[in-house]
Formats: C-alpha cells, sequence, structure tokens
C-alpha cells in the first residue's frame, strides 16, 4: 500500500499568525500572537493534523486502530481522517459500553464517519501500554496486530513529535517565547525542539497529575535520543483536572470572546490563555516580549468532566 496524498485535503500551511492587541498584554509592553493552528483542516484541525498527518502516511492505507476517551477530539479526528481518505480506524473507548449507550454527539460522529468503538472498562484501560493488556485488547476488538498501525492515545508518538517540529519551524524568527495546552506531551515535545535556539517554549498542562515533565522528556529521548530545547512546564492551571472549570475561568473565556469575538475551546485554550493572562500580569515575561499562543483547537461539543484522570 502507499501512503496517502493528504494534500488533497488541502491543509492550509502554514498556519496563521495573527497580532491581538489586549491591554492586558500591551500595558506590561508584551505582544500578544495566536497561531491559528485551528484553521489547518475544519475536520482535523490543529495539532491534531500535525500529529496524525505523519502517523497516515506510515500506516500507507493500513486500518488505524487509537485509543480515546468518550468525548476526545483525537478520535474524532482520526475517524474523520479516515472517512476522507478512505481508509477504516478503530476507537478503543475508555468506560463501560453500556454507560456510553446512547452514544455521545461525539462518538456518535466517530460511528457516523466510520469508525469501529470498542469500549473497555477504566483499569484495563489505564494498563493498555503493557504488552499482554494489548494483546488481549487487539483481539477482543477483532484486530490482526501485524495489519494494523497502533496510534497511541491523543496521537503522541515519535512520528507525532516529528510532525510537531514543523510547528516550531514556522514559528522561527517570529516570537520570542511560544506556550501551547498540553495533554500528553507530544505537541509540546516536538514544537520545542522545532524552535531556534533563542527561542522558548512553554507547556500549560490541562490534566492534573504532574507526570508531563517526564513524558514530554520521554518522547522527546525517543524522537531525538535527548531533550531538547528550552521547555518547561507551568503546572498552576488545569483547574483541577481534564475538562474541568472553575468560574475564574468561566468569567476569562468569556470575558476574551466579548472582547475579541473569539470562542475559546473551553479544555485546552481557555486554560492556555488563561495562563498567560496571569503570567504576564505576574511580571513573568519582561516588556518586548513577542509571545506566541498556539491555538490549536476549536469548540465542539461539550465535555463531560473526567474525575479518574
Amino acid at each position: 500500500m502507499s501512503a496517502p496524498d493528504l494534500t488533497r485535503l488541502r491543509p492550509r500551511l502554514p498556519s496563521p499568525l495573527h497580532r491581538l492587541d489586549d491591554e492586558r498584554f500591551t500595558r506590561h509592553g508584551v505582544q500578544l500572537l495566536l497561531k491559528r493552528d485551528d484553521t489547518i483542516h475544519p475536520d482535523l484541525p490543529g495539532n491534531k493534523w500535525r500529529k496524525l498527518a505523519p502517523n497516515l502516511r506510515a500506516a500507507a492505507g493500513r486500518p488505524v486502530l487509537t485509543f480515546g476517551g468518550a468525548y476526545s477530539n483525537h478520535l474524532r479526528a482520526t475517524a474523520a481522517a479516515g472517512r476522507l481518505l478512505g481508509f477504516s480506524t478503530v476507537g478503543v473507548v475508555r468506560g463501560d459500553e453500556l454507560a456510553h449507550r446512547p452514544l455521545n454527539p461525539s462518538l456518535a460522529r466517530c460511528a457516523a464517519d466510520g469508525m469501529r468503538l470498542h469500549f473497555i472498562d477504566r483499569s484495563t484501560y489505564r494498563r493498555k501500554g503493557e504488552p499482554e493488556v494489548l494483546d488481549a485488547v487487539l483481539a477482543a476488538a477483532g484486530v490482526d496486530p501485524h495489519t494494523v498501525h497502533l496510534v497511541p492515545e491523543g496521537g503522541s508518538n515519535s512520528l507525532a513529535v516529528r510532525g510537531c517540529t514543523e510547528l516550531g519551524a514556522e514559528l522561527r524568527g517570529l516570537a520570542d517565547v511560544v506556550a501551547v495546552a498540553c495533554g500528553t506531551g507530544g505537541t509540546l515535545a516536538g514544537l520545542a525542539a522545532g524552535l531556534a535556539p533563542d527561542q522558548r517554549a512553554i507547556g500549560v498542562p490541562v490534566l492534573k497529575g504532574g507526570f508531563l515533565d517526564a513524558e514530554t522528556e520521554r518522547l522527546q529521548r525517543e524522537t531525538f535520543g535527548a531533550r531538547t530545547g528550552d521547555w518547561h512546564l507551568e503546572d498552576r492551571f488545569h483547574c483541577g483536572g481534564y475538562a474541568r472549570t472553575n468560574p475564574a475561568l468561566d468569567a476569562f473565556a468569556e470575558d476574551f470572546t466579548r472582547r475579541h469575538g473569539l470562542v475559546l475551546e473551553p479544555h485546552y485554550v481557555a486554560k492556555l490563555l488563561y495562563a498567560l493572562t496571569t503570567l504576564v500580569e505576574e511580571g513573568t515575561f519582561p516588556p518586548g516580549t513577542r509571545l506566541a499562543a498556539v491555538i490549536t483547537g476549536r469548540p465542539w461539543e461539550p465535555v463531560q468532566p473526567d474525575s479518574s484522570r
């Protein structure tokens, strides 16, 4: 099989970089830039394109199996890619099937795009990285491990990390600091590696737990052989965990939309911009800093908070 021709999907690359005038930044002498990765493709926006594209080339038309929660944008993007490019997809979903019937809008979209959904309990899902557990999951899903391309949860593997280096390369010379929201660490790992030596990256985790520093470094070591680039995490802005918010974050997102007419994806992008606004107010960035925020996605259906993560 040959690699799919992704150019026929007409991705918007490089994605636009827009200056945003916001007095909360300008009064501190900081220039805010929005890297609009959410405009790359309507069905594969933001880091979904950057991480999936190299995996789809490697799959070369074979079925793709991947993992995610019941509201996973990664599952939804993978299913859309299968529909658009004509390959089969399997989504291993965290949680018991009966608990997710009828399907929520996100999973229903996956199914409508042709993805075959296979549900596993949360305990098994947490152990999916163990070879014997993975083998059992594949067997239960009726998948031949020799003919399927496996993509991890969130799409973060070495192929994805290399795909995200292009994001950093697009920003060379255009910003001093680049910030991105983090779920699995893959985007930050590639972004930091793709930036110039005089640029630095900030990751804003959207999950609690404090594991992303080690995970991001692991991805970089697997991909490049060593920790690469100037990057660090700001771990204060997850608001309690994945898909969780608080009144301050909700008020910030509403105010941002009123100011700028841009509706923020609430669980990644809103947390990112809230973090940057707070850091600027705290004096983290010296006057004259060009600060780029990567808009990795756009609002889809509401997401239910997940207390297990």
